[in-house]
């Protein structure tokens, strides 16, 4: 039987998240100047305008289609909005050092992001031959991909005791431990996934399709783990041209994630930086040191890549 040990990844998204509830915490601090803009709705006095409106159906991202429907319903957040700032503005919560020290940070980043846009500025396309190699040069992604059909059991971590491994080692099925299971009185869920090589980390598309169907292994997340047979392993081809979009969209992002790596590497050179805690020093140097992860297909792989840890 083969365990592997898999964690969920932090977001990678998570300053793009506190960009957008900045938006909304900087608008709390109590601000009375006249907005700009065409107004659609008063509240004690407070204009919410057409900016406003524009603004959020942007950020919300609706098509054109919906945006009437949509309207009436940002509209009603918006109102909502205005009457917590209002009672908060009443309060003085706008005051409070930990909400002073949270719009603060969050307007840091919005400046920072700000500038890194700018610097950056919009995604080289790139060309036909950068997409055509990235293609050949990851078979396992694209001509080669394979589907991995999996069936589950989901139980609690806690339950994942020397007694369960011993009953997964003989068990012939994963019939035979959902039985054990029900016999023992442990409570499982059921779940059957499919799962492609372009989604899974390398080292783990290998492992599976090295595995003879029916095999049994062992996944834990956290609080839960799941019990896995590995149903069937399907040829799953994708030929260039369906491919191209997502490869275009990647090799895009990279150029952008490469490029302001190197403006904070260039940022970092001339700049004088000094550390008064020698513990941090030593973390900070280490993580600067560390060599960059491999770039994945898309972002699926990428995050199944940063989320498994270990295969053993």
């Amino acid at each position: 039987m083969n365990h592997f040990i898999h964690s969920r990844p932090a977001p990678r998204l998570l300053c793009a998240a506190l960009i957008l509830l900045a938006a909304a915490g900087l608008s709390a601090c109590g601000n009375k100047e006249k907005k700009a803009g065409q107004a659609l709705a008063s509240v004690n006095g407070e204009e919410i305008t057409v900016l406003q409106l524009n603004e959020e159906l942007q950020r919300a991202g609706v098509q054109a289609p919906q945006q009437a429907a949509a309207s009436k319903q940002l509209l009603e957040s918006l109102i909502d909005r205005q009457l917590l700032q209002n009672e908060a503005a009443k309060e003085k919560v706008d005051r409070d050092p930990k909400v002073m020290q949270a719009i603060e940070r969050a307007k840091a980043l919005i400046v920072a992001q700000a500038y890194m846009q700018k610097r950056i500025g919009a995604a080289t396309r790139p060309s036909k031959a950068e997409v055509e190699e990235y293609f050949a040069k990851n078979p396992l992604f694209f001509s080669q991909r394979k589907q991995f059909d999996l069936r589950e059991l989901v139980i609690p971590t806690a339950a994942l005791n020397d007694e369960l491994k011993a009953v997964m080692d003989r068990a012939k099925s994963l019939e035979d431990v959902a039985q054990w299971l029900e016999e023992h009185k442990i409570a499982f869920g059921r779940t059957q996934v499919s799962r492609t090589s372009a989604d899974l980390a390398p080292e783990l598309s290998s492992k599976l399709q090295s595995m003879p169907k029916g095999q049994l292994f062992i996944v834990r997340e956290g609080e839960r783990s799941l019990l896995i047979a590995l149903a069937d392993i399907k040829d799953s081809p994708v030929g260039l041209d369906a491919a191209a979009p997502q490869i275009e969209q990647f090799l895009a992002n990279k150029k952008n994630k490469d490029a302001a790596e190197a403006e904070l590497k260039r940022l970092r050179a001339s700049a004088k930086i000094e550390y008064f805690n020698k513990d941090a020093a030593a973390t900070a140097s280490a993580t600067a040191s560390a060599p960059a992860a491999a770039a994945p297909a898309n972002s699926a792989h990428e995050a199944n890549e940063r989320g498994v840890a270990g295969l053993k």
